[in-house]
């Protein structure tokens, strides 16, 4: 993993737009795996402002979870989120745009369903994370054992309380999620952390000790981590 420190979470921001855009300029097929949440907002805001540096052409945006059961247009989804911070403003065409439908009547059909479009249009060039308050990554929860492939996870009680739903009259128990087997494929990963509230969780991190009851941690499994995190 090379973990790079910086100053705040602009220039935090800054520097990853510019990884990102270094990574996606090879010709050809290329998938980008967006997180949601406010780690990787900066990035995307940068991204876009951007956009004539980055080949749309070929390019496939990816969504990394999805809550189960929150309908698509609520404020509180990652469908609204990515659509307001990345798919409107890139104008990606949706053939171009894999994404759960989090009111899908059949959860492993689904899950299914994007894991033969990841087949199609793969792999993951770059995967944007977050990290947790419990050591998350995506919605794959800290437990005994872990799913290696897309599945509908059962969300940690902290989970249950993210800022992203913490408005939402429908609280979701469950989500739609990759697993840290298709978190691993990625080529390349870019976690983002900032915030004080995530310097328990990252100090913890950086122990390098793996356990699946801290998912993060198992990217120090992975050959090219870029971890990304601000001194605020």
């Amino acid at each position: 993993m090379n973990v790079r420190q910086f100053s705040s979470y602009n220039s935090m921001s800054t520097a990853a737009a510019d990884f990102v855009l270094e990574k996606m300029q090879h010709s050809g097929r290329r998938m980008l795996c967006a997180a949601t949440g406010g780690s990787p907002t900066g990035l995307y805001s940068r991204l876009c402002a951007r956009r004539t540096e980055l080949p749309l052409k070929g390019l496939t945006i990816l969504k990394l979870d999805e809550w189960y059961q929150l309908p698509m247009d609520s404020e509180g989804s990652c469908e609204a989120y990515l659509q307001e911070k990345l798919i409107r403003p890139l104008d990606i065409d949706p053939g171009n745009y894999i994404a759960f439908n989090s009111m899908a009547t059949d959860p492993q059909q689904e899950c299914e369903r994007i894991g033969e479009a990841i087949t199609i249009h793969g792999p993951i060039d770059v995967c944007i994370l977050g990290i947790g308050l419990n050591g998350h990554l995506a919605l794959n929860e800290p437990s005994d054992e872990l799913v290696a492939g897309i599945h509908l996870a059962e969300l940690a009680e902290s989970s249950k309380l993210h800022p992203m739903i913490s408005g939402s009259q429908f609280k979701p128990t469950h989500g739609f999620t990759l697993g840290m087997g298709d978190i691993l494929k990625a080529r390349t990963i870019l976690l983002l952390v900032n915030g004080p509230h995530k310097k328990t969780i990252f100090t913890k991190l950086m122990e390098q000790k793996i356990s699946t009851r801290m998912p993060a941690s198992l990217l120090w499994l992975h050959p090219d981590v870029h971890c990304f995190y601000s001194e605020e």
